[in-house]
């Protein structure tokens, strides 16, 4: 274990989450904790899950890393519910001065007025087009969404301006949209990613403890396909000493359900992840805690994480390699593609204000 520690949050309090702790954020100038003497019993409440507000100047994000088959993202929600211990965007809540930890995962912020921003951004002379990703940092359909219905509003922009758009969840509220998907995806806008770790229902509760259950996933994947929109089942990610035996497995539910395509990425520890992971596995998985970490090490040099472009999606050496090669045999044996067909992108259209001015004035 690393030496970032504090003492852990009573497991009822926690019930239901992911994180065992919950660290201060790496930019917190002061960690102070006081003891007064007192040894008095408290009960204190659990952890609810709090949303704030928030309206940015843009909502689409741009990265240049030459690892990711995207340039341009958008992210309707900060922090997820899900509470996926391995989450790697966990760090990102450090610049709101909140925890990695259980802050990632109970105090969340939304952003009611994205499709509004995205119109918007959209709607300027400059743009220039490509496929927009969501849901590559935090989930789009979080529980969060049923009451916030940020992503629909989203979807409903992109389906208006004829905008490609590629998706990635755990989340089953995804059917909610499937009208708009579906419609999207047969004039080739829209595909799927969904992520499927693991088909063990306890190791999925303990590991990502408010994510739909696995075989409930592979079912969303079935009801995504027969409504002709492309579906890619994602390996992600895979985690030595836990799920790594289950990657045929997994290929071969994705490939059942109508997956047409299949991606793996291997178990990433950035930052406060790592620790965090490390809490997590001597409490779930005590007996196998050595070995998983053992393997991570492995795959990163002595590392928990190696941030190199190239390296860190899949890591180094001979167990990444296998994991690769199975991978690849399991794939091919069940007849899923690399890739999803490319996404039209000549059909962008700016349609006409919603004060009935054209577009173009």
């Amino acid at each position: 274990m690393s030496d970032f520690k504090t003492q852990k949050i009573d497991a009822e309090r926690r019930r239901a989450r992911g994180a065992v702790s919950n660290h201060a954020s790496r930019f917190e100038p002061v960690r102070e904790e006081v003891q007064d003497g007192w040894e008095i019993p408290e009960t204190r409440e659990p952890f609810h899950t709090e949303v704030s507000e928030e309206r940015p100047r843009s909502v689409i994000s741009r990265n240049q890393s030459p690892d990711i088959p995207f340039d341009r993202s958008l992210n309707p929600y900060r922090g997820c519910e899900h509470g996926c211990v391995y989450c790697f965007a966990r760090p990102t809540h450090a610049y709101l001065g909140l925890s990695p930890g259980l802050d990632f995962e109970t105090k969340l912020v939304a952003r009611p007025k994205a499709a509004e921003v995205l119109e918007a951004e959209l709607r300027r002379k400059n743009y220039s087009l490509d496929t927009l990703a969501i849901g590559t940092n935090t989930d789009p359909y979080q529980p969060v969404e049923q009451r916030y219905r940020v992503m629909r509003s989203v979807l409903e922009v992109l389906q208006r301006f004829r905008h490609p758009v590629a998706i990635v969840t755990k989340g089953t509220l995804i059917e909610r949209d499937i009208d708009i998907l579906s419609d999207m995806a047969q004039r080739g806008l829209a595909q799927v990613g969904v992520s499927l770790t693991t088909l063990d229902a306890k190791l999925s509760r303990l590991m990502e403890p408010r994510c739909p259950a696995p075989l409930r996933r592979v079912e969303m994947i079935r009801k995504l396909s027969a409504a002709g929109i492309p579906v890619r089942v994602m390996l992600a990610p895979v985690v030595p000493g836990l799920s790594d035996h289950e990657v045929e497995a997994l290929l071969h539910a994705g490939a059942e359900a109508g997956a047409q395509a299949a991606t793996w990425i291997m178990l990433r520890l950035p930052r406060e992840v790592a620790p965090l992971f490390e809490e997590w596995l001597q409490e779930a998985y005590p007996g196998r805690a050595a070995k998983v970490m053992a393997r991570v090490r492995e795959m990163h040099g002595g590392e928990t994480y190696e941030a190199a472009w190239g390296k860190r999606m899949r890591g180094e050496g001979l167990y990444a390699e296998m994991i690769g090669q199975r991978f690849e045999k399991a794939r091919v044996r069940v007849g899923l593609s690399k890739t999803l067909p490319e996404l039209r992108k000549d059909l962008f259209e700016v349609p006409l204000a919603r004060d009935g001015q054209l577009a173009l004035f």
